[in-house]
């Protein structure tokens, strides 16, 4: 028999014990270690620690080898059952109180359980069929063709894949774009997601980290003295269409205009990361456009954020004679590989296809309208009660003061970086959620602060002068 893993693994030959009336949410979310876990700079040449969360070795469920007469009493059925019960309820407890990462938990795609029993896997390139006949192109060039239309790209002049997540579209990206430009170099402000970094890592890119205003916008004018540093190769940049942590959103027209000015005309290519602000932003009036008519090479968005789809997935989207320099053909799928990845999930498309044939623009638009409404009223209302927080002009990212307590930060699911955390309004957020989570902070600062006799500290340079409440900020 396989031996079971850590301690709270649980063992078949025990007892199946009936589900308790509630289900502790404990037993998957416990308190956060106090021992520091984790060290990183914190970019003034001191380190701070990051809380990392507990080893799942500790809480995993073990697999063992069925015992003869499992047929027979039925105990591993029940064991099992038992398990995905539980579970099931720990995802609800979760679900209720998520607010820290961009994930639309409303969704409702009960009219696709018919097509679980199949493996449909969309290897290859998806605009050439492969010998693999379970698959599920048509939805899925059906939504890259919605895509393209967004950005304004002819269907004869753009390439795309639906990808399985965000990182892998923005490796696909500047791998394109490395492609293009085999010497060229990576610029990407400080605060783009980690995956532009673990992209130069992999393909061995020289890549130079552009300064960041308070806002989290990469600040052209450190863009434009680092390239003029390096005028000899071509600029192969990552432009955020939201920020990780601060959902900011990076002047596209300012970047192609100090990118020409400074000598690379004709001699850069741009990436544009929009994770979940690429697909919110077509929506939001007088927002700068994202489009393939200004000279940018690709752009991608995550289908499991903003679209709100049970698995991760994404939408990479990139010009035509572009993919060119990276495909070879395969005897074997009898198709292309132009792809990061060999095997891709077939049923991610057809997920797509329904959420976007539902919504449409005006779904999307509505939503998008709701979501930066009530992120307004989060920032409001964390004003009004003495906490600092900022709000970017075309985000619903809420960025405030970071919790003292790690249990709290762990309950919420919040994000935290450095002194801040931040709330990611999404569809699924509602206004009452939004009141349950600010009358428990508020309780709880007061017990931190003391009622106010600890001061709170200042987040000036994480969130400007103007967002900060501290005493010597407050005015």
């Amino acid at each position: 028999m396989v031996g079971s893993v850590g301690q709270a693994s649980m063992d078949l030959r025990e007892k199946v014990e009936p589900l308790p009336e509630e289900f502790d949410p404990k037993e998957i979310s416990g308190p956060a270690d106090s021992a520091p876990n984790g060290i990183l700079g914190s970019g003034d040449g001191k380190n701070r620690e990051i809380v990392l969360g507990r080893n799942v070795h500790k809480m995993c469920f073990a697999i063992n080898e069925p015992e003869a007469d499992d047929e027979v009493t039925g105990e591993r059925e029940a064991y099992m059952a038992s398990v995905l019960a539980r579970y099931r309820k720990s995802l609800v407890e979760r679900t209720k109180h998520h607010l820290g990462y961009p994930y639309n938990l409303d969704f409702d795609y009960g009219a696709l359980n018919q097509l679980q029993h199949f493996s449909i896997n969309n290897l290859g390139d998806p605009f050439i069929e492969s010998n693999y006949g379970v698959h599920s192109r048509q939805f899925e060039v059906g939504v890259l063709d919605w895509f393209a239309r967004l950005w304004e790209l002819e269907r004869s002049e753009y390439w795309g894949y639906i990808t399985n997540c965000g990182t892998e579209g923005n490796l696909h990206g500047l791998l394109v774009g490395r492609e293009v430009f085999p010497d060229g170099m990576l610029y990407a402000s400080r605060e783009s997601h980690y995956s532009v970094f673990k992209a130069a890592r992999m393909y061995r890119m020289e890549c130079i980290k552009v300064d960041t205003l308070v806002s989290g916008e990469i600040d052209c004018k450190d863009f434009r003295n680092k390239l003029v540093q390096n005028k000899g190769k071509p600029a192969i940049v990552n432009v955020n269409i939201g920020t990780t942590v601060k959902g900011a959103v990076d002047d596209l027209d300012m970047v192609i205009q100090t990118l020409e000015e400074s000598g690379f005309r004709d001699r850069f290519y741009i990436h544009c990361d929009g994770a979940l602000f690429g697909l919110m932003m077509p929506f939001v009036k007088r927002a700068p456009k994202v489009t393939f008519k200004k000279p940018i090479g690709s752009v991608s968005v995550s289908g499991h954020k903003f679209v709100g789809c049970p698995m991760p997935c994404g939408v990479q989207i990139t010009r035509l004679e572009h993919i060119k320099v990276l495909s070879s053909n395969v005897e074997y799928l009898a198709s292309r590989d132009s792809t990061i990845m060999g095997s891709r999930n077939g049923h991610a498309p057809i997920f797509l296809w329904y959420t976007l044939n539902r919504k449409g623009y005006r779904g999307f638009q509505k939503e998008v309208q709701k979501c930066l409404r009530n992120a307004h009223y989060l920032k409001d209302r964390l004003k009004a009660a003495g906490v600092g927080a900022m709000l970017n002009e075309l985000s619903s990212t809420v960025v405030f003061e970071r919790p003292k307590d790690e249990e709290f930060v762990r309950r919420w699911q919040l994000a935290c970086e450095g002194n801040i955390a931040h709330i990611v309004v999404m569809p699924n957020v509602t206004i009452e959620k939004l009141d349950t989570f600010l009358n428990e902070l508020i309780q709880k600062r007061s017990s931190w602060y003391e009622g106010g006799k600890i001061p709170s500290p200042c987040l000036a340079a994480d969130i400007g002068d103007e967002n900060c409440l501290c005493s010597l900020h407050q005015k």
